[in-house]
C-alpha cells in the first residue's frame, strides 16, 4: 500500500530534496508540496495525504497552528492525517506544543535520509516517532514548565494496574518489544495493552499517551525506571 505524503517547508530547495528522496521509494508517493501552513491545510483537504511532513517555523501560518487545524477538522469530515514535525534544532520551543496539538512525532532536518524514510513509514503505520533520546529530552524539557495536575484525572483511574505499568514504560520511550521483555509478556499482549490504553485515555497515538502520562503526574521528569 502506497503512503501518500505532503511535504511542507518554506524553503523550496528543502521541499524538493525531501520530495525527491521520498518519491524515489516504491511505497511512498509525494502528492503535493506546500510553502506554509495555510497552504498545507488547503492541500490536505484536496489530497488527503496519509502523512504530512511539517516544518515548524514558517510564514503566514506556522507548523504548530497548521497541525492544530488539521487535528480539528470541520465537523463531519473526520479526516486527520499523521503529522511528522521537522525542526532545525533539537531543543525547539514548538515541539512539545506540537505533540500536544496532535503531531505524531518529530525529526531533525539534518537526519540521515534513511531515518527520514523510516520515520514516514513509522508514523504512517500509526506509531509515534518518540523512541530517540532527543525526543524524550524535548518532552521532559517542556513538561518541566508545566506542573502535573494535583489529582489524577478520571482517564488515568480507568486503567488497570497492568495498563498503568505499560503506560509508564511507553512514556519512557520504550518500544513494545522492550516492554514485553521487561514485563515478561508476549509482544502482541503489550500491543493489545497499548491499544486499550490509547482508547481509555483518549489518546490518538503513543505521542499523545506520553504527553498524558507526564501531564497527569504518572511519570515525572528525571525518573528513569
Amino acid at each position: 500500500m502506497t503512503i501518500n505524503v505532503l511535504v511542507v517547508d518554506d524553503q523550496a530547495m528543502i521541499r524538493a530534496g525531501f520530495g525527491a528522496l521520498l518519491d524515489a521509494q516504491p511505497d511512498i508517493a509525494v502528492v503535493a508540496e506546500a510553502g506554509d501552513g495555510e497552504e498545507a491545510v488547503a492541500l490536505c483537504a484536496a489530497h488527503r495525504p496519509d502523512v504530512v511532513l511539517m516544518d515548524v517555523r514558517m510564514p503566514v501560518l506556522d507548523g504548530l497552528e497548521a497541525t492544530r487545524r488539521l487535528m480539528n477538522p470541520p465537523s463531519g469530515t473526520g479526516y486527520r492525517p499523521r503529522v511528522l514535525m521537522l525542526t532545525t534544532f533539537d531543543i525547539d520551543d514548538y515541539v512539545y506544543d506540537a505533540l500536544a496539538a496532535g503531531a505524531s512525532g518529530f525529526l531533525l532536518k539534518d537526519a540521515l535520509p534513511a531515518d527520514l524514510i523510516q520515520a514516514v513509514r513509522v508514523v504512517a503505520a500509526g506509531e509515534a516517532l518518540l523512541a530517540p533520546r532527543v525526543t524524550r529530552r524535548l518532552i521532559e524539557g517542556f513538561v518541566r514548565s508545566r506542573p502535573a495536575v494535583s489529582k489524577a484525572p478520571e482517564r488515568l483511574k480507568g486503567l488497570t494496574p497492568r495498563e498503568t505499568e505499560v503506560l509508564v514504560h511507553v512514556a519512557r520511550g520504550r518500544s513494545n518489544g522492550e516492554i514485553a521483555a521487561e514485563l515478561f509478556l508476549a509482544e502482541q499482549t503489550v500491543k493489545t495493552h497499548v491499544s486499550r490504553i490509547l482508547d481509555k485515555v483518549a489518546a490518538r497515538d503513543r505521542a499523545q499517551a506520553i504527553v498524558f502520562a507526564y501531564e497527569s503526574g504518572l511519570v515525572r521528569v528525571g525518573e528513569n525506571g
